[in-house]
């Protein structure tokens, strides 16, 4: 059966989209067909309906409203969907056959420019990855930004790397194992011969003009990294067929530059994100006071990116130094920063023809800014020579109105005295009340009539009014077109010509105004690689008076950054429980490791602040690292290759792993990288399995990192026997967190000492968490028979006694003999039966 040339036209482009829900342009509608109908009307709760197909059967039909269309977009992108936007190409008035239409863009959680489908506060990266037997290589793009980067890594610090980034969605060859943990991101597969190395360096030096790599810094050993570059730039270019004129030159990350962190040390160390999935209560939450969206994004990506070079780490911090001596400045500076937008995702769309003129005038708004900025940053000698862009701020803020429409024709969007052409059309437009009083006071003159009126309406357009006492008045030119009870109106041609140009005003008006824009908008997108540059300079002084900021309110110090194995802290305090804490109520603690003193045993009771002194000292050192000052009376950090934080129990059902497996899996990972330089945080690694397995594995594990790998360890735990290695291994030192016993209750003191805790004050806690009286009383009981005969330490087995009636028949018939009475053939035949009994 034949179908209609428009649902031919249809199914061609749809099936080039067959992966994508294609939203297709229909007048004041974007329609679905089909499955994507189906799909459509149920995700976004869309009536279904049937359009007809010639003498085809009727397709399922479901459409938006093509002014809502964004709302629509965002949802499905936001489920997890990709949506191919088809708009008409050709102008309907001159169609033969059915308007040309073209998928435009197609939006997917890792593609997007709508600010709706963005978070301002950080990067939205579309990776590839490309696995090799030497490693593991990245490449990201943030399309909303422009930012490319390169990146390889070995196989075993590739999940850490790809949760750097984070991204929204990941290219993969299809048919590889991604060998990463990739829950909740949005997989997309590609043809495995698009991730070759060959085709993906000459499809880089296309895209930048370049006749080498060599000019951005790639190596050999970089191979995997352009091989997953070649994979992406081909979907880039499906994506937006228009291009993407704002892609910056890919950088390069090599392995050593900056701290790899895993998901668990992410994690546990709430960094970005708490154990609950929230923003607040963490890291990020305490330090980010950034004035700029391109600052907050920096501010992240420094979190989760440490420096491990002493003179980088060296270089933030003088710059932190500078501001947060001086506060005049550091108020100056912020004070500038704080009208500046988010510049970077303003010019990305600048450049991709996207910005409306509201965008383009904030883009130029807060260019204006820049030499107040850089002005502040020279009080404390941090502004070297940078391209503010003054010719740039300067052409958008005299071209556009104050303040203009989100779209071209509603309001006026070119100022005032920039073009002629417009101001006579605007003037045209909006009624022309001087033209229409001259018209007005000519026909009085010529016709002799004082009061004719020259008026208008939207049914009958201009006309000349005249009372019937004047009729015979009227030239013979005047045209009848409306009678009315004591009047007569009439039009002449030349109101009839004059009526033309007034309603065609709005449209040339329109017309010019758009050309005008699109000039100014593509004259500054030409300078999307300044505008870029200076939004990174920006983000930078942002995050560098953010550090300052938080150093001066939060009493941090700066740090020592050394290349020794040696951790100093004096005074340490938790910057994220701190806050939540009255102001003094905090008890800081004193942390030192060397050589010599490497491994801690940390134990004491629960609800003491064992996992809270271990959080601290690996967020004193990240801080340190990213060039923060940090939450002491005084640090000196020598620079860790490696950060490792297992804290806690948690499962992956998902995975169906137990809780016991999961710590498991992580004391593995810790065990086969950690290395001489890492720093390791452990807490209670065991507790998920049978006292004496898990006593065994933590003993074993605490030797080979003493012994085999050597890096610095803070092992909190309720195995006291644990303490019991200080006897045995020379660098490991045990510490408790102290307690006060005041009568049958226990006060914490939250302070580190020397020394092993003899007890565990489990009871004591459960009493404080509202266990009911008998429970503590009889658990009580039950210790002190515990512990007088030694049950789980030295006889295991008769752990069943306690619950047993009656003793063991073996144990009585002990208990009733004299050994001192016995001749040796009674203690033979003794021998045999209880053999027999047992």
């Amino acid at each position: 059966m034949s179908e209609t040339p428009l649902m031919q036209q249809y199914r061609e482009i749809k099936a080039r989209h067959q992966d994508a829900i294609l939203f297709f342009r229909m007048g004041d509608f974007f329609e679905m067909f089909y499955e994507d109908a189906e799909v459509g009307s149920r995700v976004l709760g869309l009536t279904l309906t049937s359009r007809n197909n010639g003498a085809a059967s009727a397709v399922p039909l479901a459409g938006v409203p093509a002014k809502a269309v964004g709302e629509y977009v965002k949802r499905l992108v936001r489920k997890g969907f990709r949506v191919a936007i088809c708009e008409q190409v050709e102008d309907p008035k001159y169609a033969k056959g059915p308007v040309r239409r073209e998928v435009i863009e197609t939006v997917t959680p890792g593609a997007a420019l709508a600010d709706d489908l963005l978070d301002g506060a950080r990067n939205n990266f579309l990776c590839a990855l490309h696995g090799t037997g030497s490693g593991t290589g990245l490449a990201a793009v943030d399309v909303s930004t422009g930012e490319f980067r390169l990146a390889t890594a070995p196989a075993s610090d590739a999940a850490a790397l790809l949760a750097r980034y984070a991204p929204r969605e990941i290219l993969i060859a299809r048919g590889a194992a991604v060998g990463v943990p990739i829950d909740g991101v949005l997989v997309t597969e590609r043809e495995p011969w698009e991730f070759d190395t060959t085709s993906g360096g000459e499809a880089l030096a296309r895209r930048f003009g370049v006749q080498s790599l060599e000019g951005f810094g790639v190596q050999s050993s970089d191979a995997a990294a352009v091989a997953a570059a070649g994979a992406l730039l081909e979907y880039l270019r499906e994506l937006q067929p228009g291009g993407l004129p704002h892609l910056a030159r890919p950088v390069i990350e090599r392995p050593g530059g900056s701290v790899p962190l895993d998901e668990m040390t992410r994690r546990n160390l709430e960094l970005v994100e708490s154990l609950r999935g929230e923003a607040a209560g963490t890291l990020l939450d305490v330090l980010d006071r950034t004035s700029t969206p391109m600052g907050a994004r920096l501010l992240r990506q420094w979190i989760l990116a440490p420096l491990s070079d002493r003179g980088a780490i060296n270089a933030r911090l003088d710059r932190v130094e500078a501001l947060a001596n001086d506060a005049l400045a550091r108020a100056a500076l912020r004070d500038a920063l704080d009208g500046v937008r988010d510049i970077e995702r303003l010019a990305g769309k600048v450049a991709a023809s996207r910005a409306t003129p509201r965008e383009l005038r904030s883009l130029g708004d807060s260019l204006a800014r820049l030499p107040d900025v850089s002005a502040a940053a020279a009080r404390v000698g941090l502004a070297e020579p940078w391209d503010t862009c003054d010719d740039l701020a300067t052409a958008i803020t005299t071209g556009l109105v104050e303040r203009p429409p989100i779209a071209i024709g509603d309001e006026p969007t070119i100022a005032t005295g920039i073009d002629a052409g417009v101001d006579e059309l605007r003037v045209l437009r909006d009624g022309g009340k001087d033209a229409i009083a001259e018209i007005q006071a000519a026909e009085r003159q010529r016709t002799g009539i004082a009061s004719l009126k020259v008026g208008y309406n939207r049914v009958f357009g201009y006309f000349i009014e005249v009372t019937n006492a004047n009729k015979d008045a009227v030239p013979a030119d005047y045209q009848r077109r409306q009678t009315l009870t004591g009047a007569e109106r009439y039009v002449t041609p030349a109101l009839k010509e004059y009526e033309e140009r007034v309603l065609t005003a709005a449209e040339r008006l329109e017309a010019r105004e758009r050309e005008l824009f699109e000039a100014l908008r593509s004259a500054t997108g030409s300078g999307i690689a300044r505008l870029q540059h200076v939004a990174r300079r920006v983000a930078e002084l942002d995050v560098v008076a953010t550090f300052a900021e938080v150093a001066e309110r939060e009493r941090f110090v700066r740090p020592v950054v050394t290349d020794d194995l040696e951790i100093d802290i004096v005074g340490g305090r938790h910057p994220v429980v701190e806050r939540m804490m009255p102001r003094e109520q905090f008890i800081p603690n004193d942390v030192r490791l060397s050589t010599a003193e490497r491994v801690i045993i940390l134990t004491g009771p629960n609800m003491a602040g064992k996992s809270t002194i271990l959080r601290q000292v690996g967020l004193i050192v990240l801080l340190a690292q990213a060039g923060s000052f940090v939450p002491a009376a005084r640090a000196t950090i020598g620079i860790v290759d490696r950060l490792f934080t297992r804290v806690g129990a948690s499962d992956n059902l998902v995975r169906g792993q137990s809780t016991f497996m999961v710590e498991m899996a992580e004391t593995s990972a810790i065990l086969h990288t950690a290395t001489a330089r890492s720093l390791v945080l452990l807490d209670e690694i065991g507790r998920g399995t049978s006292t004496y397995d898990g006593v065994s594995i933590a003993w074993s594990v605490t030797e080979h990192l003493h012994t085999r790998v050597g890096c610095k360890t803070i092992f909190a735990t309720h195995y006291h026997e644990l303490t019991q290695l200080a006897d045995e291994l020379p660098a490991l030192r045990n510490y408790n967190v102290a307690v006060r016993e005041v009568g049958d209750r226990i006060l914490f003191l939250h302070r580190m000492q020397p020394g092993g805790a003899d007890r565990s004050y489990g009871i004591e806690v459960g009493r404080l968490a509202g266990l009911p009286d008998a429970v503590i009383t009889r658990a009580r009981e039950v210790l002190r028979r515990l512990e007088s005969e030694q049950l789980v330490a030295s006889r295991p087995i008769e752990q069943l006694a306690l619950f047993a009636p009656e003793p063991h028949a073996a144990i009585k018939r002990l208990a009733a003999l004299n050994p001192d009475d016995m001749t040796p053939l009674q203690a033979l035949t003794l021998l045999a039966e209880l053999k027999g009994l047992v």
